[in-house]
């Protein structure tokens, strides 16, 4: 038995989709505030200063504290149906594939959220070990439930698997923030190049 781990965003994908999301779903005061609110932290991260976790922890406070639990739900099936097809890498669907015809069991190990990456994962037949938004009362928190899973993956990667069932494990990902889960696997893929064992 054999268990295949796959980062999402600019491993599966050509891009952030998470960024892409927040910028669908933000609203308009949202993102005329966006320059002054988001910009600053974003350039900090550009330059190393602050963690991927600390600017998704920001900017997911930002648009969604008090948003209807609903409404999100809905604008994120429609970014999985309409926008996530055309954002994919064709070589890793066909990798992901693959191992799908292998009998390998196949998860998607992402810091993005659920509420898109479910209905994209599902009717692939995909396990998926992402970030959730923690609601309230039908409204969004603007926190994760559970806390953010980005630098966690190898925690929810064991507590989904039981790794020592498996008699190989491949994993691909693209990030400082992968290589932990990466370390797990005997086959490792970074940014699409295969690492020495």
């Amino acid at each position: 038995m054999e268990l295949a781990l796959f980062d999402f965003d600019h491993t599966v994908t050509l891009g952030d989709t998470y960024s892409r999301f927040l910028r669908r779903v933000a609203t308009p005061e949202q993102r005329s505030r966006a320059w002054w609110t988001v910009g600053p932290w974003l350039a900090a991260y550009r330059l190393r200063l602050i963690s991927a976790e600390r600017l998704r922890a920001r900017v997911t406070r930002l648009v969604f504290t008090g948003r209807h639990a609903d409404d999100i739900t809905s604008l994120a099936a429609g970014y999985a149906r309409d926008a996530l097809p055309g954002m994919m890498r064709p070589e890793m669907l066909e990798q992901i594939r693959w191992h799908q015809s292998q009998g390998h069991t196949v998860a998607i190990v992402s810091a993005s959220v659920d509420l898109y990456l479910r209905p994209w994962c599902e009717p692939l037949g995909l396990q998926l070990i992402c970030n959730q938004l923690e609601t309230r009362d039908g409204r969004l928190t603007g926190r994760y439930a559970g806390g953010d899973c980005g630098r966690r993956k190898v925690q929810h990667v064991r507590r989904r698997f039981d790794l020592s069932r498996y008699t190989r494990i491949h994993a691909y990902g693209d990030s400082r923030e992968d290589r932990p889960m990466l370390a797990l696997a005997h086959e490792r893929w970074y940014r699409g190049r295969l690492l020495a064992p």
